[in-house]
């Protein structure tokens, strides 16, 4: 009776010790538009950045908008970007504003979002609306709704 509960135990301990597995690679498209997901991404080492995920029906992180330096992490057709702030307009916070225009080498991204600070989130806020415009020289525009976190450092 020791012996099986030990076993048993030895059993359950080395199950703890397997290997973790990999997360699943994001998706290469969003509800079939040419915008995917982009991989696991952490915060800058110092300020503020803004982490979106599409609300449709394909739940992904699609991208992340630094503060500084102004850029916001895209993966269209299945290649990850990084394109630079070039414009800002309206109120925000956390270094961003509520219109936040990013464009070079023929793509134009806009985001437009909404801030909002909680008494339980520390370093940080939501975002529980915005919309994330992809403009693509010769190519379909693209309107996706988003919302996410800002976290800090």
């Amino acid at each position: 009776m020791i012996a099986i509960a030990l076993l048993m135990l030895l059993a359950a301990g080395s199950a703890d010790k397997q290997p973790k597995q990999a997360p699943p690679p994001p998706p290469v498209s969003v509800d079939g538009l040419p915008i995917g997901g982009i991989p696991q991404q952490t915060l800058p080492a110092t300020g503020c950045a803004a982490f979106l995920w599409s609300v449709g029906q394909t739940r992904a992180l699609v991208a992340m908008a630094s503060a500084e330096p102004g850029s916001v992490r895209l993966s269209l057709d299945g290649q990850q970007i990084e394109v630079p702030r070039t414009a800002q307009q309206g109120a925000g916070g956390f270094g961003f504003s509520g219109v936040t225009e990013y464009e070079s080498g023929g793509v134009k991204a806009v985001l437009d979002m909404t801030i909002a600070t909680r008494g339980d989130l520390k370093d940080g806020a939501t975002v529980p609306e915005a919309t994330l415009r992809i403009e693509r020289v010769g190519k379909d525009s693209i309107i996706l709704p988003v919302m996410g976190l800002i976290g800090c450092v």
